[in-house]
C-alpha cells in the first residue's frame, strides 16, 4: 500500500460496522487521527476485544485503564519474551532472511532485570542533573534559530533535531552522523510500503546491518577507551559485555527508538494540542508554573506509543473472556488515557488536570519506561524556554501522521512563530 493510498482510504464512522469487525491495529486508523471513535466504542461494547489474522494469529485488544495497568503489572502471567508489538504467533518459524533480534524489553526476570539494570545508570537523577544545563543550551540554541513570520516545519527542525542530539550524546555517537539514529529508529517499526520510509523487509533488513556495523566499531572504540555512555555500559557490563550481536543490536534499537520517537512526538503533540485547546495555552502562558503539570497531560494526551504487547504463559479469563495460552494481548496506553472511568473528559488536555500523572505511557511495573523522566525533563526545559521567547506558536495547518498503529506521531507540521 502507497503511503497516498494508505491516507485515502476511508474509514467509515466506529458506528456503521459490526464491533467485531474492528481492528485496532488498521495503522489508517492512526494516519488518519481516526482511531478515537473506535476506541470510545470499544471501551463501551467490547473492552476485551478478539482480532485474528492468518499472519499474526490470535490477539486481543485491552482498552479499558483498569485491565491495562493489572495486565502490564504482572508479567509472570503475561510475558513479554514474545514480543512488545503485533507479530507471529508464538508457535511460528521466523520468516526466512528474519534477524532473529531480541531486547531486554521483551524479555522476562531475570535476564530482564539484569540488561535493563546496566544501562538505566545514564538516565539516574544525578546524570539528569549534569545533562540539563546541556539540554538547556541546545534548547535555547535551536530556538534561537527559528524564522520569524515564515511557515515551517516544527518535527523536524525543532523535535527531531532537539531529541537526535540528546540521543548523540548518551550514545556518545559521532555527532555529525545523528541523523543516522534518527533513520534507524524511524525503520525500526515502519510499515513497509512503496514510497514509504522503507520498501520491504529486505531494506529493513540490512539498514538493521549497517547499524550494528556501526555500533560494532564504536563498541571495539570503548572496550578500550570506556566512557559514561550506552554504548560503554553495554560493552563492559558483566551481564551484556558477552551478548550476541542480535542481542546488542536489539537492545541500542530498544534504547534508540525509547530515546526518539517518545519524546519527539511529545514535543511535536504538545504544540499541536495547546492550539487545538487555545484556552489552555492562554492559561500556560499567564502561568509558566503550571510547565510540569502541562507535561504529565501532555503525555496522557498524545500517548506517543500507542500500545504494548504481552503473551498469555497460561489460559486465563479477562471480564469473561476465555485467553489461551499464547494468544497475544495489546495493551492499547490510548485508550485507556482516554478512559472517561479514570480521567473527566478525557479527550480534553487540560493542564491543570488533577490526576494526570496517572497516565498509562510510561507503562507500569518492571518494564516503565526508564527514560521517562529524561523524557519529562526534555519537555519541561522546551516549554521553559519557549515561553518567553514567543508570543505564540501558530498551527498552519493539520499534522501529517505517522502511518502506524504503534507509534502514534507526527512526520509534518507546519508552524509560524512571532517573538517576543
Amino acid at each position: 500500500m502507497s503511503e497516498a493510498t494508505a491516507e485515502t482510504v476511508e474509514i467509515p464512522s466506529a458506528y456503521d460496522i459490526p464491533v467485531e469487525d474492528i481492528m485496532p491495529v488498521n495503522a489508517s486508523l492512526w494516519s488518519q487521527h481516526r482511531w478515537i471513535e473506535y476506541f470510545e466504542r470499544l471501551r463501551a461494547e467490547d473492552p476485551v476485544h478478539f482480532n485474528q489474522t492468518e499472519g499474526n494469529g490470535r490477539f486481543w485488544s485491552l482498552t479499558r485503564y483498569e485491565d491495562i495497568k493489572k495486565v502490564d503489572s504482572d508479567w509472570q502471567n503475561f510475558s513479554s519474551a514474545h514480543g512488545i508489538t503485533l507479530g507471529l504467533p508464538t508457535d511460528a518459524e521466523l520468516p526466512e532472511g528474519a534477524l532473529g533480534i531480541t531486547t531486554f524489553i521483551a524479555q522476562d526476570p531475570p535476564v530482564h532485570d539484569v540488561q535493563r539494570k546496566t544501562v538505566t545508570g545514564v538516565v539516574a537523577p544525578a546524570n539528569l542533573v549534569e545533562l540539563e544545563p546541556l539540554i538547556r543550551e541546545r534548547t535555547c540554541r535551536v530556538l534561537d534559530s527559528l524564522p520569524e513570520n515564515e511557515t515551517f516545519d516544527w518535527v523536524d527542525t525543532v523535535s527531531i533535531e532537539l531529541t537526535t542530539m540528546m540521543l548523540a550524546t548518551l550514545f556518545d555517537f559521532p555527532f555529525d552522523d545523528r541523523r543516522k539514529l534518527t533513520r534507524w529508529s524511524d525503520v525500526t517499526f515502519a510499515i513497509p510500503q512503496p514510497g514509504g520510509i522503507i520498501e520491504s523487509e529486505e531494506e529493513r533488513r540490512q539498514e538493521f546491518l549497517d547499524c550494528l556495523d556501526y555500533f560494532t566499531r564504536l563498541r571495539e572504540e570503548r572496550l578500550q577507551k570506556p566512557g559514561s555512555d550506552l554504548v560503554s555500559m553495554l560493552a563492559h557490563g558483566k551481564d551484556t559485555r558477552d551478548m550476541s550481536p542480535m542481542n546488542y543490536l536489539g537492545n541500542l534499537l530498544l534504547l534508540i527508538v525509547g530515546g526518539n520517537d517518545t519524546t519527539r512526538n511529545s514535543m511535536s503533540g504538545s504544540v499541536y494540542a495547546l492550539n487545538k485547546f487555545p484556552e489552555q495555552y492562554d492559561k500556560l502562558i499567564a502561568n509558566p508554573q503550571l510547565i510540569p503539570k502541562m507535561v504529565a497531560e501532555l503525555i496522557r494526551w498524545q500517548t506517543p506509543l500507542a500500545y504494548m504487547r504481552r503473551t498469555a504463559n497460561n489460559d486465563c479469563e479477562i471480564r469473561g473472556k476465555q485467553i489461551r495460552k499464547g494468544d497475544q494481548i495489546l495493551m492499547w496506553y490510548a485508550s485507556g488515557n482516554r478512559d472517561e472511568s479514570v480521567f473527566e473528559n478525557a479527550n480534553v488536555l487540560d493542564i491543570e488536570r488533577p490526576n494526570s500523572r496517572q497516565h498509562l505511557s510510561f507503562g507500569f511495573g518492571i518494564h516503565r519506561c526508564m527514560g521517562n523522566r529524561l523524557a519529562e525533563l526534555q519537555l519541561r526545559i522546551l516549554w521553559e524556554e519557549i515561553l518567553p521567547r514567543f508570543e505564540k506558536i501558530e498551527v498552519q495547518a493539520e499534522p501529517s501522521r505517522t502511518f502506524s498503529s504503534f507509534v502514534n506521531g507526527y512526520t509534518h507540521l507546519p508552524v509560524k512563530l512571532k517573538r517576543k
